[in-house]
């Protein structure tokens, strides 16, 4: 896949099937980002348009002042 250059139509289409497996696999967008050589704004954008519910960003909880 050509960094940079437009995906559309039916080449979009697949992208966005395999890219929404991978991440309801466990992938996060980081990791599909480095090995289909887009940027994490495109493959979020990507996700959020085949409809998938993003997970949290994960790690410890952060806790308050006096908690």
């Amino acid at each position: 896949m050509d960094k940079g250059k437009r995906i559309t139509g039916q080449a979009r289409e697949t992208l966005a099937a395999e890219l929404k497996t991978a991440y309801e696999g466990g992938a996060s967008i980081r990791i599909l980002a480095g090995s289909t050589g887009r940027s994490y704004g495109f493959i979020h954008r990507i996700l959020t348009e085949t409809g998938v519910t993003l997970r949290g960003r994960g790690g410890a909880a952060r806790r308050g002042p006096g908690a």
